[in-house]
């Protein structure tokens, strides 16, 4: 049922205000031409924004996308972009007067104003310098959901002396939750979980090659940790920013609630 059909049931009194809002929520979403059906409520409807993903659309489609949720939302996130991409979509930005963020490592882009903070706190951590795209896609995303995020790069298993003094710092921070991205043999996301308090989200890194590259060696032994500790896919930073920002949002709600 389109809007104007459930606003009418409403006035009617053949429903509730709040089965309106359900009924809202669940059945937006904007058609455009043939190739998409942009969700324009995903945000409020499970608090975690939609992305485009840039992967496998011409520059025009990734453009027309970006340009109704600007319209509809004030804000667009555009994932796994391209200089090109960039360029195109700064010039829309540019058209609809708003802010351009271009993180080149993570390749998002986010047009719009800065999102609220939460109170939620995010932890981010990369176990070799080749993870870092994949750590600052999740950082990225867990920050357009209000989060604060601290970051620690570069404190793999070959030199384990590294971690534990950045790692201090995260957890006297008071992070809610932690992301730890790990290629190779993937091992630094069960060490983590072994010695923090928080949820651990471990996100395996296509690097390595041989037997077991490509992330697949990191995927197993992640799923394999003896200590507790949530997966997701092979370089899949943004599921794990958005897992982890709303494991943290939730603690803040809950914090404010007894505050």
């Amino acid at each position: 049922m389109d809007i104007a059909g459930i606003l009418k049931k409403l006035k009617n009194n053949e429903i509730t205000p709040e089965e309106a809002e359900c009924q809202l929520k669940i059945g937006t979403f904007e058609q455009l031409s043939d190739i998409a059906k942009v969700d324009i409520h995903r945000v409020k409807r499970v608090g975690i924004p939609e992305a485009v993903l840039a992967d496998c659309k011409t520059d025009e489609d990734i453009v027309s996308i970006a340009r109704v949720h600007l319209e509809h939302e004030g804000r667009a996130i555009i994932t796994r972009a391209s200089e090109e991409n960039y360029t195109s979509l700064k010039k829309l930005a540019g058209e609809k007067g708003a802010k351009t963020r271009w993180n080149e490592r993570a390749r998002i882009v986010v047009i719009g104003e800065p999102v609220p903070k939460t109170g939620g706190r995010v932890g981010v951590i990369s176990a070799g310098t080749a993870d870092i795209p994949v750590a600052e896609e999740a950082k990225v995303i867990a920050e357009e959901m209000g989060c604060s995020v601290t970051t620690i790069y570069d404190a793999g298993v070959a030199g384990i002396h590294r971690l534990f003094p950045e790692l201090t710092k995260l957890v006297g921070n008071g992070v809610d939750a932690i992301v730890v991205a790990a290629g190779r043999e993937g091992t630094l996301p069960a060490i983590v979980s072994g010695l923090v308090d928080v949820p651990v989200i471990g996100v395996p890194v296509s690097t390595g090659y041989g037997a077991g590259g490509k992330g697949e060696a990191a995927l197993l032994s992640m799923l394999q940790s003896c200590s507790v500790l949530t997966v997701v896919n092979i370089d899949a930073g943004f599921v794990a920013g958005a897992f982890a920002a709303r494991i943290a949002n939730l603690a803040a709600r809950h914090r404010n609630h007894k505050v």
